[in-house]
């Protein structure tokens, strides 16, 4: 009988491997990368072969047999392998919380239905891999030349595509594929956007532009038998395009010759839950693995990328001028709010633009980040306000619905009747959300086809697409919308954009929130004007009603310069020793009293010195409460990447050994402070 050690990595919080005997007759010997059934504790787990050995340390009598081994799936590359392990180390996790989680529940399941299913139902798939593009429009010189340098290119060339809104990106991404699905027969594309909602319209593209070629879709929309189906067709290269959000690139890929990150500024390629990782970060560490290009597209690059184009380490295209011939960037201009007094929170400027597009059957936008009715419902008489009782928060307040909802805990209470602290009746709402927005609109324009875009109504499978698709065929005159239609969408007949209530960001603590805002300006600015300006008709406008029109933040806004406003952000991270010139890590604690989370944190900033490393004092998150835990959190900075990495391996293995009930967790690379 054949016998040998499986060392394999579980799914667990412990930092070690796990051996198991493996013994057979007549089965072959299982592979590294292979996925094997094994008892753990009074569990039946999955875990994942990672080494082979004749020997180990562990007892005979505890050791326990491997249950079985997927064999009927072709085992993960050890280039696959290579990226966890990497992840893992980097990320400071356990292996096993990194590989097991990146694969699709349905391979991590105790039966094998669903795998055998999908197995099957692939292999009656014919293999496309006919990569010829149809309908392959002209390019003007910029777009042809950022194409012919991304698909050309050869090893790992890390490119910064900059081009302004609706310069054509997303064009010269499918022409340099086509590029590179022509040279190599068999290569694979990884395409990756921010959001689940930006991917049915670069999907619809991509399958026009290339019927011969199966396409797979990776994101946490899809059901579990699809996710395992794409994911498959992936790993054993049929799909030779993969179009996901950021869980897409720990796809098994095994021929894959080009990375696309569109969108690469935008925060939700960080990963904010379990395995704190930057999806974007580890495309370029995956593309400098494989030795492969990578492209990183942006109107408004995050500076992290801008300092590594500045500096030599990326190569930077550009692409100045919008792709549609006539098509031009839309004239931003600034309402003060201080001499235009708004009146249901529009200003008469903002309104008189809004009716004229009306008349002349064009569609506006406008941009409030923030959903519900209202932040916060008072008491005028003795100053109560809607707390939440397990936050640090305000209760929403959600009109239609009659309801109180928290947007951190998901609190939901009936609006009360009166004050509950003096017994008031009147009981008013304070600020504005998309709800309250839209129908003080019903009531300036009753005639208008408005419709409102934001996470409460689109909650169900399939309706921000249903909703995006009636604007884009003419049925709406004016679209209310959170960050959901800040980027990606190209709406022909929009022409004017009014942004509400941006000045909050102005005051953030946190230190990113002017690159952020700038960001997030500049990409709602350019949904505006994409289509080609015909004679007579409205000049695209966006509309900024401020209380701080004299702001510089504003100043690059209204004159389309990024380039000036990122040197500037640039210089001041410099003098403030902040990133991208400088490595930080974050140490989180929760726990039922604040002191309690707060003494664990002092426990563990006095633990371990280095004098490379500084350890900040801990300090109540911004946030301090979140469904009765208090929260606190210990900043760490280092000027040396590696000297924090060092630190921080022997550094957890001392949290590790502490005897607490706080729950902790540290983030490499923190977005959010």
């Amino acid at each position: 009988m054949a016998q040998c050690i499986l060392k394999i990595a579980l799914d667990t919080p412990l930092n070690a491997l796990f051996d198991y005997r493996w013994r057979s007759d007549d089965a072959p010997l299982p592979q590294i990368g292979q996925l094997a059934l094994v008892p753990f504790g009074r569990r039946e787990v999955m875990g994942l072969i990672v080494g082979v050995a004749g020997s180990t340390d562990v007892p005979d009598a505890k050791m326990k047999d491997v249950l079985a081994v997927r064999s009927q799936l072709a085992p993960l590359s050890g280039q696959w392998l290579a990226l966890a392990a990497f992840a893992a180390d980097y990320y400071q996790r356990p292996l096993g919380e990194v590989a097991l989680p990146g694969l699709p529940k349905n391979l991590r399941v105790l039966t094998t239905v669903a795998l055998d299913r999908a197995i099957k139902k692939l292999a009656k798939l014919n293999d496309a891999h006919d990569g010829s593009p149809l309908n392959m429009p002209p390019l003007n010189p910029a777009q042809q030349e950022a194409a012919d340098a991304i698909g050309g290119a050869q090893g790992f060339k890390p490119t910064l595509l900059y081009g302004v809104t609706g310069s054509g990106k997303t064009e010269v991404y499918l022409q340099a594929c086509a590029q590179v699905l022509a040279r190599e027969e068999a290569a694979q594309i990884l395409i990756l956007v921010p959001e689940i909602n930006l991917t049915p319209q670069l999907e619809g593209n991509i399958r026009a532009r290339f019927p011969g070629v199966m396409l797979a879709t990776l994101h946490s929309s899809l059901s579990e038998g699809e996710r395992m189906l794409h994911w498959l067709a992936a790993h054993q290269g049929q799909a030779r395009i993969v179009l996901g959000t950021r869980l897409a690139i720990l796809a098994s890929l095994p021929q894959l010759k080009l990375i696309v990150i569109d969108e690469e500024h935008d925060p939700s390629y960080k990963q904010q839950e379990g395995l704190r990782y930057s999806a974007r970060d580890l495309a370029v560490w995956r593309a400098w693995q494989l030795q492969i290009p990578i492209v990183l597209g942006s109107a408004t690059p995050s500076l992290e990328s801008w300092h590594h184009a500045q500096t030599g380490r990326y190569r930077k295209l550009e692409l100045r001028e919008r792709a549609v011939r006539n098509a031009v960037l839309p004239r931003v201009k600034l309402l003060d709010m201080e001499r235009d007094k708004p009146k249901d929170g529009l200003t008469s400027h903002l309104v008189a633009a809004l009716k004229l597009r009306m008349e002349r059957g064009e569609q506006s936008l406008l941009f409030l980040n923030r959903r519900g009715y209202s932040p916060v419902i008072c008491c005028e008489s003795c100053g109560w306000i809607s707390n939440c009782t397990r936050c640090t928060s305000f209760m929403v307040l959600h009109k239609p619905e009659h309801r109180l909802r928290c947007h951190h805990c998901s609190l939901e209470l009936r609006i009360p009747r009166h004050c509950p602290t003096c017994g008031n009746v009147d009981l008013q709402p304070l600020g504005r959300g998309t709800q309250r927005v839209e129908e003080g609109l019903q009531q300036l324009f009753p005639e208008a086809r408005i419709l409102r875009i934001d996470a409460d109504s689109t909650r169900k499978k399939g309706s921000a697409q249903e909703a995006f698709d009636t604007v884009h065929r003419g049925e709406v005159d004016i679209l209310i919308g959170t960050q959901m239609v800040a980027k990606g969408h190209d709406f022909k007949k929009l022409t004017l954009v009014g942004i509400l209530n941006p000045d909050t960001a102005l005051f953030s603590q946190d230190y990113r929130a002017s690159e952020r805002l700038f960001a997030q300006l500049m990409q709602v600015a350019g949904r505006a004007g994409r289509a080609a300006q015909t004679e007579g008709g409205s000049v695209s406008e966006v509309l900024i009603q401020t209380r701080y029109a004299r702001h510089p933040l504003y100043d690059a806004v209204v004159n389309h310069d990024y380039d000036h406003f990122a040197t500037t952000l640039l210089e001041e991270r410099a003098q403030a020793a902040l990133p991208p010139y400088l490595f930080q890590a974050l140490l989180r604690a929760e726990a039922p009293e604040l002191a309690t989370a707060i003494e664990f944190l002092q426990a563990a900033r006095d633990c371990m010195a280095h004098p490379a490393i500084t350890i900040n004092d801990p300090i109540p998150m911004s946030m301090t409460r979140v469904y009765n835990v208090d929260r606190a959190q210990l900043l760490l900075e280092s000027s040396s990447r590696p000297a924090l990495q060092a630190f921080l391996k022997e550094w957890l293995a001392q949290l590790r050994a502490m005897k607490t009930r706080v729950k902790w967790s540290l983030e490499v690379d923190p977005l959010d402070i």
